[in-house]
């Protein structure tokens, strides 16, 4: 493969730059600038220097084929993180035949060369856009090779079941201990069981992964923007007296105790003659029945009944102006109750996380279920017949992790990579 390079740091001023080299020859690329490196996973410092020309003063450090995170050798150059010097060694590299690496290229090496496999590689690319805790340890036991550790003891479990049937088969004219059929079942039973407690905490760590939606609703002017901009602590939506002010869905990114939530401000909910404003209530609707929760505001605790899902919270606003009904107080004045409000969100969705999986992927869980609809229903088949649906089940805990079949997947996933991982 190429000799690539890349800054595998953000772009622009900063304390350090590291640029990074893959491939063949990655040490001799950086001794053609630092001068000799002897020994692998060690930092020196050395001069970089384009002939007699000193471009910096950087930490440099290789790592041998087999030993780095691609798998191939592997140089870095820790640079001084000025723009300037990045570009002169990059002018460098390039003039020496080294190619800029592409979006994720560098953990596609990872993967080619057997370093990570591709659930472990979709836990990173988590890892890297993780914006919150729950969302970081989700990822980091997905990068961590939690799922290939399940994998590989439901594989050992389809090893013996598998083993035990050919063994019937083989040995069909001799004596077979009359046990071998169930202990099969047993082993295929138990290996059943636990692929539905994985695809059953699917959806939480899902939820988890991309975050929940919280949809704001309720009739015109009961304050709704008013609420999203007290717990946003800025002015994110428009706040007017006149009804019909929200047309379009305003959205909140928040960090709820570790949660990825996405608050909703959606168009107050009434009859409308203007075309304009009641495709907004519509939208508004659709969207608040997809959403996860919804909050339903008004002055006095009322609801629209279509849109109301049990588990869903009743907020009575302006509380500053003691308004009195049914539901939680808050006033966007005050902020009374908005604590409150946000414990209650965060009560109500982390009872959703409960039990959450490893598997977040609809590509993971595809594999998981095509596995599982391969060792139910075989109790009176053929061991012949009952081998190849073992084997089928082991062909999609192999696509599980990439091992097969990952050509289709490869570029949707690193496109999403920075360039330098």
């Amino acid at each position: 493969m190429d000799l690539i390079f890349a800054e595998a740091t953000p772009p622009g001023r900063g304390g350090v730059s590291v640029v990074r080299i893959s491939g063949s020859g990655a040490r001799a690329a950086a001794e053609m600038m630092a001068g000799p490196l002897p020994s692998p996973r060690q930092t020196y410092l050395r001069s970089l220097r384009a002939g007699d020309e000193v471009l910096d003063q950087a930490l440099v450090i290789w790592f041998a084929a087999g030993e780095s995170f691609t798998g191939e050798e592997v140089a870095e150059l820790h640079l001084h993180g000025a723009p300037v010097i990045v570009r002169r060694v990059a002018e460098l590299l390039r003039g020496r035949g080294l190619r800029a690496a592409e979006a994720g290229e560098f953990t596609r090496r990872a993967f080619l060369n057997g370093r990570m496999d591709l659930a472990e590689i979709e836990g990173l690319g988590d890892l890297l856009d993780a914006e919150t805790e729950a969302q970081r340890q989700l990822a980091i036991r997905s990068a961590g090779g939690e799922l290939a550790r399940k994998t590989e003891e439901w594989r050992a479990l389809l090893i013996r079941a598998g083993a035990l049937v050919e063994s019937s088969v083989d040995f069909a004219d001799e004596e077979v201990p009359d046990d071998v059929p169930d202990e099969v079942f047993v082993l295929l039973n138990q290996l059943v069981e636990s692929l539905d407690q994985e695809i059953g905490g699917f959806p939480a760590a899902e939820r988890i992964r991309k975050g929940f939606e919280v949809a704001v609703i309720g009739p015109p002017n009961a304050g709704k923007s008013s609420l999203i901009n007290r717990i946003a602590k800025r002015d994110v939506a428009l706040v007017s007296d006149i009804a019909g002010t929200t047309r379009d869905i305003i959205e909140l990114r928040l960090d709820l105790k570790g949660l990825a939530v996405t608050l909703l401000d959606t168009a107050g909910l009434r009859d409308t003659g203007d075309a304009v404003e009641q495709l907004g209530v519509e939208r508004a609707k659709q969207r608040a029945l997809a959403a996860d929760l919804r909050l339903h505001l008004s002055d006095d605790g009322s609801i629209y009944q279509d849109s109301f899902i049990d588990g869903d919270l009743i907020i009575r606003g302006k509380a500053d102006q003691a308004a009195e009904g049914k539901g939680l107080a808050i006033s966007s004045v005050t902020g009374q109750g908005i604590d409150q409000l946000l414990a209650k969100i965060f009560d109500r969705l982390s009872d959703r996380i409960s039990g959450a999986g490893v598997t977040s992927h609809e590509r993971q869980l595809n594999a998981l279920v095509d596995a599982r609809q391969a060792l139910v229903g075989l109790e009176d088949l053929p061991p012949e017949l009952l081998a190849e649906q073992i084997r089928q089940a082991a062909v999609s805990l192999d696509r599980l992790l990439g091992r097969i079949g990952a050509e289709e997947y490869l570029d949707v996933i690193f496109s999403s990579f920075c360039i330098g991982k």
